[in-house]
């Protein structure tokens, strides 16, 4: 995964280089510390060595993988510059934990279902939250990204709507730490050293990840692009904090977990 985000990187700034180079000219192409050659090479070495290493874990993994890739390109060559920005990552973002767990056991656990969901609701929100980053080097640049033909206040409101959905959700559905009843609920737990590491997960996981998305809101509502930048930076983190929280209790409950 760490290839196929390589790859989808080096594309996206081989094709926005005109507009890096108005609005962000400090980044590798147009600041001329990468070659324009080099870049579209290591897009296509990282995407073939990133499917290389998803094999050994099958076809259906390597299949997953490519549409991972495939939704990155098409946000890099089409639809980074339309109102349909926000739908690659939305539609991405739900397939990571597929990718993992399909790599890891084969098959996809009904309790991840509602993860895809959320999944989906949190890489739109998260797409608004990029652009609001750079909604005023967009607009001077031309680019039509959603927080452009939006506006900075209804953009941020969509943000803040679509992750109050999300993290409620996984507030409420989130498979629940075995023999306490909730994360963070009072009953004992005991188990291996690993069940009560992916128990501490789950427990902490949500609420931690709600309160950087909350923050990362409020960060996101600045007048300053570096400020707003944070704000992204944090609600990303947040939501890795809330789906590896509710893959932990997906563990957990599937082996027993602590309760055993």
């Amino acid at each position: 995964m760490l290839c196929l985000q390589a790859s989808i990187g080096a594309l996206n700034d081989v094709v926005d280089r005109a507009l890096d180079a108005v609005g962000k000219p400090a980044k590798p192409i147009p600041a001329g510390l990468v070659d324009l050659g080099a870049a579209r090479s290591w897009a296509v070495i990282t995407v073939v060595f990133g499917l290389a290493l998803a094999w050994p874990s099958g076809p259906l993994t390597v299949v997953i993988a490519g549409l991972c890739a495939g939704l990155g390109y098409v946000y890099d060559l089409w639809l980074s510059r339309t109102i349909w920005s926000w739908l690659p990552l939305a539609l991405a973002l739900p397939l990571l934990p597929t990718f993992a767990w399909v790599g890891a056991t084969g098959s996809l656990p009904a309790s991840l279902v509602p993860l895809l969901a959320v999944a989906f609701l949190a890489g739109g929100a998260l797409i608004a939250a990029n652009g609001l980053v750079d909604v005023d080097r967009d607009d001077a640049a031309g680019k039509a990204t959603l927080a452009v033909r939006l506006g900075r206040h209804r953009t941020w409101l969509a943000n803040a709507a679509a992750f109050t959905v999300a993290v409620g959700a996984a507030f409420l559905l989130a498979p629940a730490v075995p023999g306490t009843g909730v994360a963070g609920g009072s009953g004992v737990i005991s188990g291996s050293g690993v069940d009560l590491a992916l128990a501490a997960v789950r427990t902490v996981g949500v609420p931690l990840g709600a309160f950087a998305v909350a923050i990362g809101a409020g960060l996101l509502s600045a007048a300053r692009s570096a400020i707003r930048e944070r704000g992204w930076e944090l609600e990303a983190i947040g939501t890795a904090a809330v789906g590896l929280a509710w893959v932990a209790g997906i563990v957990l409950a599937a082996n027993g977990g602590a309760s055993r």
